[in-house]
């Protein structure tokens, strides 16, 4: 069992849970995961490590609780257990001196972007980091992140905080001045999001790294569901991954495998909804 030793609710549906997890904390690289499985019979939900502190012998996870088995994580209270915390699994991403380097995040992808970005500028890589969401509410990490960033930008659909408009529109901006143009380029979040990054860097041959989320049960290649194309092959995002080259990965591919479960998920936190209102 490993114990939660704090919950905090930063958005509406986005928690931050410190989890004590020694042997994970002790050998945990920048852009690796947790499979977590909150009770005997739940599902198994992986989570990038975005922090951890291997004396004290913990992990932070950001949790965005928006089906039954998120909402069943995020509802363990501070004292409380989770039932498995399996990892580090992954591969650590490939961390080195770039120069300019723009690490760009997009909702609660921020959450998994803030290690990489964090490792990048102690490699001493002059960082910008361009983070965005629907509206301020939805901004995470923001403080954080600019305490190591050289710049930080933030973009909002609605204006609410920052640019007004995609996170793409101040990468553009970057692009266009020799200037500023980074030599390296990590997105993550939606993948429309990390789609359009990655088409905007392409015809300059920025190298360009994203971080894919697609549906993962074992975390260990066996089972084939986080299977993505890159370059045309097969490739498994537990073992291979999750980092990518940007220009190589098949994102229609991966949009058409995300909605494969979304009808059962949805049918799943109705059911659970109607257990927790029991009369």
């Amino acid at each position: 069992m490993f114990e939660v030793l704090s919950n905090e609710a930063l958005t509406p549906v986005l928690h931050r849970m410190v989890i004590r997890a020694p042997r994970v904390a002790a050998v945990r690289k920048p852009g690796q995961f947790v499979i977590i499985r909150a009770a005997e019979g739940e599902e198994r939900i992986p989570l990038t490590i975005a922090d951890a502190d291997a004396e004290a012998g913990t992990i932070t996870l950001f949790i965005q609780a928006v089906g039954a088995s998120t909402r069943f994580i995020v509802s363990v209270p501070v004292g409380g257990s989770l039932r498995d915390v399996a990892g580090p699994l992954g591969m650590p991403t490939h961390i080195e001196k770039w120069g300019r380097v723009a690490c760009v995040g997009g909702g609660v992808g921020t959450a998994v972007l803030y290690p990489l970005a964090k490792a990048l500028a102690q490699a001493g890589n002059d960082v910008t980091t361009i983070i965005g969401g629907r509206s301020a509410s939805l901004i995470i990490l923001k403080d954080e992140l600019a305490s190591f960033s050289k710049q930080l930008l933030v973009t909002t659909e609605d204006g609410s905080m920052g640019r007004k408009g995609f996170v793409t529109m101040e990468l553009s901006d970057m692009m266009a001045d020799p200037a500023t143009c980074p030599q390296a380029v990590f997105a993550i979040g939606p993948v429309p999001m990390m789609r359009a990054v990655a088409e905007l860097t392409r015809p300059q041959a920025i190298p360009t790294i994203v971080s894919l989320n697609p549906i993962m049960i074992d975390g260990t290649g066996m089972c084939g569901g986080c299977r993505v194309l890159v370059d045309g092959e097969t490739r498994f995002a537990c073992v291979n991954g999750p980092e990518f080259d940007a220009h190589k990965v098949d994102f229609a591919n991966l949009i058409d495998r995300l909605g494969t479960y979304r009808e059962h998920e949805a049918a799943s936190a109705e059911c659970r909804l109607k257990q927790e209102v029991k009369p």
